[in-house]
C-alpha cells in the first residue's frame, strides 16, 4: 500500500519561499506519477503541479507557473514542490498525490493515493 507524507508547510510572508516535501513509501516510486494539489478555506481542491514518471515531464497550473517547481528524487522516493514569490492567495492545505496510471494529471480523480496535507499560510 502506498503511503504519502507531506512536510515543509508553515507561515511565511508574501514574497518568501517554501519547499514542500512528500515522502513516498510502499511501492516503486519511479512507477508513479506524482501531483500536488491545494485546498483553500471554502474552496474546492485544485491542481497545482504534477510530475510524470520521467522527471522531465512536468505540468503546472497557470496560477503557479513560473513561481513553483515540482521535482522528484527517485533515489530518495521524494517529490518536492519549491514555491517562490508566494502570495496570500497561495494560502491553502497542500496535498501530495500519486498514481501509477495517471493520464490527466490535473484531475483529482486521476490519483488513487493521497497524503494528509500540510498547511501553507502566506501573510500580506
Amino acid at each position: 500500500q502506498v503511503q504519502l507524507v507531506e512536510s515543509g508547510g508553515g507561515l511565511v510572508q508574501a514574497g518568501d519561499s517554501l519547499r514542500l516535501s512528500c515522502q513516498f513509501s510502499g511501492r516503486t516510486f519511479g512507477n508513479y506519477a506524482m501531483g500536488w494539489f491545494r485546498q483553500a478555506p471554502g474552496k474546492e481542491r485544485e491542481f497545482v503541479a504534477a510530475s510524470k514518471w520521467s522527471a522531465s515531464s512536468t505540468y503546472y497550473a497557470d496560477s503557479v507557473k513560473g513561481r513553483f517547481t515540482i521535482a522528484r528524487n527517485n533515489a530518495k522516493n521524494t517529490v518536492y514542490l519549491q514555491m517562490n514569490s508566494l502570495k496570500p492567495e497561495d494560502t491553502a492545505v497542500y496535498y501530495c498525490a500519486a498514481d501509477p496510471l495517471a493520464s490527466n494529471y490535473g484531475r483529482e480523480s486521476s490519483y488513487k493515493y493521497w497524503g494528509q496535507g500540510t498547511q501553507v499560510t502566506v501573510s500580506s
